[in-house]
């Protein structure tokens, strides 16, 4: 009964996680054909990328008029903490063969939170399974609403569209800096060398030094 009892928990937890968090597609939808995707770039980006903070940095950077290849490094680093992520839900998911592809594709920052929270491991994977499937299936459609109703006004920086995509970046980081002293200060030394940076670097750059000097004061 009380297994039970904490499934039927994981599955509220997942779900109203899946479906809060998956509207925020409709931003990234919207900043990618701001940054000059196309909807189905924009949704391709989605259903292969899967985790919001490297997409948003990867369509800052490309609608900064950054390199692609720096873009992309950049996005990588950022998705790198789902390693970090795997390795701790690992033992406690239990996936074996072909499946860990797919389970790896759902590890990120909510679905680790939810499966995480869970007092039992079994309850830890239903939250998982829930909280990934919510959230894919809610985050793609979302991105296609938000990336098809901005293709279809024009010009989207005419309408102050280019500031959602940044906001909607800091929207994502705002409770975990909120949460930690350390990450703020972290995210204050990142800033700053991106400022300095700007100048001297071309687009892209800066946002790619900054993160990996901040991965390697980190691992210190």
């Amino acid at each position: 009964m009380e297994q039970t009892t904490h499934r039927s928990a994981a599955v509220r937890d997942g779900l109203g996680v899946g479906l809060a968090v998956g509207l925020s597609g409709v931003a990234f939808g919207a900043a990618a054909v701001t940054a000059g995707l196309t909807v189905p770039q924009a949704c391709v980006l989605s259903l292969l990328t899967f985790t919001g903070a490297s997409q948003f940095a990867l369509t800052g950077a490309v609608g900064a008029g950054g390199d692609l290849v720096a873009a992309t490094l950049g996005a990588l680093l950022l998705g790198g903490r789902n390693t970090l992520y795997g390795l701790r839900l690992a033992g406690l998911l239990r996936v074996r063969g072909p499946r860990r592809l797919l389970a790896a594709h759902g590890v990120i920052d909510e679905t680790s939170a939810v499966a995480l929270a869970q007092p039992s491991p079994e309850a830890a994977r239903t939250g998982f399974t829930v909280t990934f499937a919510g959230l894919y299936v809610t985050w793609n459609l979302t991105t296609l609403a938000g990336s098809l109703g901005t293709s279809s006004l024009g010009d989207p920086g005419v309408l102050g569209l280019d500031v959602v995509g940044p906001a909607a970046f800091l929207a994502i980081l705002w409770p975990r800096l909120a949460g930690s002293a350390e990450l703020r200060r972290l995210a204050a030394v990142a800033a700053a060398i991106a400022l300095c940076a700007t100048p001297f670097l071309t687009p892209g750059l800066p946002v790619l030094l900054s993160a990996a000097a901040v991965l390697v004061v980190s691992a210190r």
